[in-house]
């Protein structure tokens, strides 16, 4: 399967990539709903994890959602893993035109590609609900305060990531769709596919190869070309060596 895969990236300089959660857990980010994922470990926390990644919870309890967000969602020592190296490669050799994310870590970016598509925005960007100021990480990492405030107008800063009951950018969606939807090959990886709408963007593609690299299956196994149900870094790795 690999040298097939292989084959496929010879032949083609119109790839797009698309990515969720399982790109970063080589990078030991939890994941949402596997068996050691967010959802499913225990934590000190008295709201379940789903709820308080939730707007409606941000505006209630602000206090509680940024002592959740800092403690499971901000992975600051984080590192990029053979995966993003791989596709950061494929981009400067003038194969890989896009990578879509689910992941909200910046990895991509931190191991080159400059192409990179946020669906759920950026740790590593916040602004004030009030005068639109930005901040950086650190500045919310680094905060005396639970619940960030700005330096200009001392209001909340909220982090640009895109919690449930909030809708995603359209802009970045409806670009997503064209780089999918022009594409010769499609290259999914550490995805489940199940999560909505981000997953419905697989059937945008009307290109030659569709590939699919996850641990597990996905509902799409059937009509990909390949299927590769292994550690996304190790395959990437061994497609560019």
């Amino acid at each position: 399967m690999i040298e097939q895969l292989k084959t496929i990236i010879y032949n083609s300089n119109n790839i797009v990539f698309f990515g969720g959660a399982g790109v970063s857990t080589e990078s030991n980010i939890p994941d949402f709903r596997s068996e050691s994922g967010l959802y499913t470990t225990k934590n000190n926390f008295s709201y379940a994890p789903e709820v308080m990644v939730s707007h409606s919870f941000y505006l209630n309890h602000p206090e509680d959602f940024f002592e959740f967000y800092k403690a499971k969602l901000i992975y600051k020592d984080a590192k990029p893993n053979a995966a993003h190296y791989a596709l950061a490669k494929l981009e400067e050799m003038g194969k890989l035109k896009a990578v879509i994310t689910q992941n909200i870590d910046g990895l991509h970016q931190m191991a080159g590609s400059k192409n990179v598509l946020e669906l759920h925005g950026s740790i590593h960007r916040n602004y004030c609900t009030k005068c639109n100021q930005f901040y950086d990480l650190d500045y919310i990492v680094n905060s005396p305060e639970t619940i960030p405030k700005c330096s200009k107008c001392s209001s909340t800063i909220k982090p640009d990531v895109v919690l449930y009951e909030e809708g995603l950018n359209m802009d970045i969606l409806d670009k997503s769709v064209e780089y999918i939807q022009n594409a010769d090959v499609l290259i999914v990886g550490g995805t489940s596919l199940v999560v909505y709408p981000a997953a419905g963007l697989i059937q945008y593609f009307r290109g030659k190869k569709l590939i699919l690299i996850n641990k597990s299956k996905t509902p799409y196994d059937r009509t990909a070309n390949v299927v590769i149900n292994d550690s996304i870094g190790k395959v990437l790795g061994e497609v560019i060596k």
